[in-house]
């Protein structure tokens, strides 16, 4: 049987002991976007349950939850699962159907646990699951405000959805969720989309009013629209993600700045045969393969202190560097370090994150919510 040796990095080594491509998150830059988003969110009398997509660890939870979030927001069971070690408020931001349910329901009785859901058959799926396992389960009603992903867009489809939850005990009518993933411009050219958003969760809420079901939470935002949130009239609640450790793509629309880009992927150039590019050891399995803000040719990455050198090129574990905007040319062996376009499709495929300040290390921490964490067939 083969195994994996794993070897331990001393706090305080340098860069160069670290096996490449590796993920490295800035310490300073990474408890500054933590801080600040909790400064924003009680300026704002905003409640602020992060979505740990993006960091898929609960080292980096526990510090958002130190720093005031009120709950985290979960994709999947599996992540909920492994969140409950230091949160006792979870969303589910997914419609839970088929054998997710069973997961869901074990999760641990101390948990107060909601889920976002749009349709009649995951609200009844969802209360016959609670009912056998005799626990209660707070409701959110998913709206579609524009992103056309998932979500009701007729609020009597809302309504219809807020009262059959509020008959279906154990289930909790707690609110309505939104994603406004449709609004991706820069900050300063989104008042029109902002206005149109604002428009129709007041249009919503008020439709729910009526029927005599008023959101107790307005639970929406993402990080693009992030510093506006307070903007949008009714919202209760706000659930960036991005914002911990940000990227290339979070820059360029202006709803972070380069240097607050926390995560970079540590690389190795390990060919310069070819004039006008390099080689690094960070193709596709590191970086990821989504395109700039969804336009092809604005490369893969970034060098950090580099930013005109792109990743141009890749294949699965080869990353090409154009050097035609640079007379910079590196040496075989030499250390470069990549702002990644997608921060959250590169966390999730690394099993270990290396904190540094400067070029030390200073910690590690395990990934601990990545991958499905799929039940094995026994025989």
């Amino acid at each position: 049987m083969l195994s994996m040796t794993f070897f331990a990095i001393a706090p305080g080594a340098g860069l160069p002991g670290l096996e490449t491509p590796a993920a490295l998150v800035d310490l300073d830059r990474l408890e500054r976007n933590i801080a600040r988003m909790a400064s924003y969110a009680r300026t704002h009398s905003l409640a602020l349950r992060p979505h740990i997509k993006t960091h898929k660890a609960t080292t980096i939870a526990a510090s958002q939850l130190a720093h005031g979030a009120t709950g985290l927001t979960c994709a999947t069971p599996a992540e909920a699962g492994v969140m409950s070690a230091v949160c006792d408020d979870i969303l589910l931001a997914y419609p839970a159907v088929g054998p997710k349910l069973a997961r869901l329901m074990a999760l641990p009785r101390a948990l107060s646990l909601t889920v976002a859901l749009d349709s009649a058959k995951a609200v009844d799926d969802l209360a016959r699951a609670a009912r056998a396992a005799d626990r209660p389960v707070r409701v959110f009603v998913e709206l579609d405000v524009g992103m056309h992903r998932v979500g009701v867009s007729a609020w009597d489809e809302a309504i219809a959805l807020a009262r059959r939850v509020r008959d279906s005990a154990p289930l909790e009518y707690a609110g309505i969720a939104f994603y406004p993933g449709h609004i991706r411009t820069d900050l300063d050219s989104q008042d029109a989309a902002l206005a149109a958003l604002g428009a129709a969760i007041k249009s919503a809420t008020d439709a729910l009013g009526r029927a005599g079901l008023a959101p107790k939470v307005v639970s929406g935002g993402s990080t693009p629209t992030v510093w506006r949130t307070h903007e949008i009239g009714g919202i209760t609640e706000m659930r960036p993600g991005t914002y911990v450790y940000n990227d290339r793509g979070t820059a360029e629309i202006g709803a972070c700045a380069p240097e607050d880009c926390a995560l970079t992927v540590l690389a190795t150039v390990v060919s310069t045969s070819v004039p006008g590019q390099a080689v690094i050891d960070a193709g596709a399995k590191a970086l990821g393969r989504e395109p700039m803000r969804g336009v092809e040719g604005e490369g893969w990455g970034a060098l950090l202190d580099r930013p005109e050198i792109l990743v141009t090129r890749m294949s699965e574990e080869h990353g090409i560097l154009d050097l035609s905007r640079s007379d910079w040319r590196p040496s075989v062996g030499e250390l470069v370090r990549v702002v990644p376009n997608h921060v959250c499709i590169v966390v999730h495929l690394n099993d270990v994150v290396y904190g540094v300040r400067g070029e030390r290390v200073e910690k590690s921490w395990r990934v601990d919510a990545r991958g499905r964490s799929q039940p094995m067939v026994t025989s």
